[in-house]
């Protein structure tokens, strides 16, 4: 049997993802430097860490949206990308879920910097280990 028939046909597993999302402000045409950020842990279940991985990046792209704030300015959030994913056993509660909002410079410009590569992410690198 095949990795991927194995992993097909297994019961989904829990992983946590945390999504990196800014709030661009774009004022007079410019966008602001210094951007709120919020960091978001959602639980996804999914067969594999790869198949979390992409299910972390739609829905991180689903929420995206802009508004105009009291200033009359357009305000941006966006999705930046996937700062960590974890694969969830038993010393996780069902319902565990938490974020954080913190300020960064450029985090879309910066997402290279910011953003570790995709293999690195834990649960992928624990995931192709077993493989």
């Amino acid at each position: 049997m095949s990795p991927m028939t194995k992993h097909a046909n297994a019961e989904k597993l829990r992983f946590s993802a945390k999504l990196l999302f800014q709030f661009r402000v774009v004022n007079e045409g410019r966008p602001n430097v210094m951007r709120l950020c919020e960091e978001r842990i959602i639980v996804i279940q999914a067969p594999t860490a790869r198949n979390a991985l992409a299910l972390a990046k739609r829905r991180g792209k689903s929420v995206m949206h802009s508004y105009k704030n009291d200033a009359g300015s357009m305000v941006h959030f966006e999705f930046v990308g996937i700062m960590d994913l974890l694969h969830l056993g038993a010393e996780c509660d069902e319902d565990e879920v938490w974020y954080d909002i913190v300020q960064r410079k450029l985090p879309m410009e910066r997402a290279g910097s910011i953003l570790p590569p995709e293999n690195k992410l834990n649960a992928i690198r624990e995931f192709d280990l077993k493989l």
